[in-house]
């Protein structure tokens, strides 16, 4: 993996800040957060997340020390300030010696120490930034760290790349239980230049916005070079093929019929189909095909994907289809049901339409209600085949169980929006 840092890039985003120290501050984590989501093996579609500590003018008159941290609804490739909103860090830091708070709590107390009382909800990790006390941090679901991060001995893997570099944190739901856990981790080492999340991704953080970047390309790369040294390199990104073979336009067809006499409110749906030879020959793999079904590569896509695909074979019938979406449907009430009866409180089942269709011999189809849907659900994939592919070739590409992913596509605050729908 190779540095995008720029000095001159770097200058000309202070030289438009002004000579304030904290929008100069600002400056430097804007630049470094679009490096960062401008690498699809770092992170994809919203993913990660970015903070830095300074000190700001409040409106009170007050300069106090504030952290900004990614924003709800905000992508690391095209962020802006406006997408890092300001909080009181005092007040955030406080939250480690309150008691426990629930995820609901949890937002009403960082909105209640925002800046601006308007904007975008803070990461759900916000916590987790404001207790590190770095002045940088970057959080990435670095593909090759994935690969490794979901194996059986994930943990005993960080710890041979980087030895006392990176503290390890076992798989903790993120939000206010994972900045506590996390926290606790990185106060026994409080040396290490990052975090090494099993099943989740990777924390790096330095004293300048360069220096974060920097360890996060590094530690990024030594995962990449680890899986080289075991002959379980990470696949290329596949270069898509233009013009789609005339077999996927006629399977589109018939998967659109199926979806239509199975799922009635998905009438209307849009494909975005992906083939390439790295892909089918990923997919013509039974072992890779298996694997791709147990769990997705990182929490949060899950709320994309679903907890698990539909595979189909290529010269499947609208009737096979038809039966392989009741089926799906069958395997999701299964899972709903297994994760709802372990929750603290009633759940609303989603739709049980899959949103990524694996299709050896032809390719892979992101399914959406428009084509920006689609599309995330087909990049992610891409990500998801390589990374698992480098897992298998590894050793075994072990996710988080089903019923911790439940927890992440049925969040409560997300449960809380359908329910006042």
């Amino acid at each position: 993996m190779q540095s995008r840092w720029k000095d001159a890039d770097a200058a000309r985003y202070r030289a438009a800040a002004g000579s304030d120290p904290a929008d100069l501050d600002l400056a430097d984590r804007v630049y470094t957060s679009r490096l960062i989501g401008g690498d699809p093996d770092l992170v994809l579609h919203g993913g990660g997340n970015t903070s830095v500590k300074t000190i700001r003018l409040w409106p009170d008159g007050s300069r106090r020390p504030t952290l900004h941290v990614k924003g709800s609804g905000w992508d690391l490739a095209t962020i802006e300030g406006p997408g890092l909103p300001a909080l009181d860090l005092e007040a955030l830091q406080s939250a480690r010696n309150m008691p426990p708070m629930s995820d609901e709590e949890m937002v009403a107390f960082l909105r209640a120490n925002l800046l601006d009382p308007t904007a975008p909800n803070p990461s759900l990790e916000t916590l987790l930034h404001a207790f590190l006390p770095a002045k940088f941090v970057d959080h990435s679901h670095a593909s090759a760290v994935l690969a490794l991060a979901n194996q059986p001995d994930a943990a005993q893997i960080g710890s041979d790349i980087y030895g006392k570099r990176v503290a390890v944190v076992d798989y903790v739901m993120p939000g206010y239980d994972l900045s506590i856990e996390a926290a606790r981790i990185f106060d026994s080492s409080p040396d290490c230049e990052g975090l090494w999340l099993v099943n989740h991704g990777l924390f790096t953080f330095g004293d300048t916005a360069e220096q974060s970047y920097a360890r996060m390309i590094e530690f990024a790369t030594m995962a990449e070079r680890f899986l080289e040294d075991h002959k379980a390199a990470l696949d290329p990104e596949p270069g898509a093929e233009q013009t789609p073979p005339d077999a996927a336009t006629e399977f589109t067809t018939s998967l659109q019929e199926a979806i239509a006499q199975t799922h009635h409110g998905w009438a209307k749906v849009v494909f975005d189909f992906r083939t390439s030879r790295l892909i089918r020959a990923i997919l013509d793999q039974p072992q890779n095909v298996q694997a791709l079904q147990r769990g997705t590569v990182t929490p949060d896509h899950v709320i994309r994907l679903k907890p698990f695909p539909l595979v189909l074979q290529c010269d499947a019938t609208v009737a096979d289809i038809g039966n392989a979406l009741k089926d799906f449907s069958t395997r999701y009430h299964q899972y709903f049901e297994q994760g709802a009866s372990q929750a603290a409180e009633p759940k609303i089942m989603l739709d049980p339409l899959p949103r990524l269709v694996l299709v050896p011999g032809l390719g892979i189809f992101g399914i959406g209600k428009s084509a920006g849907d689609a599309k995330i659900v087909a990049d992610l994939a891409m990500q998801m085949v390589r990374v698992v592919a480098a897992a298998e070739r590894y050793g075994r590409f072990e996710p988080l169980h089903p019923l911790r992913l439940f927890e992440m596509e049925y969040w409560s605050l997300e449960q809380a929006k359908l329910k006042s729908g």
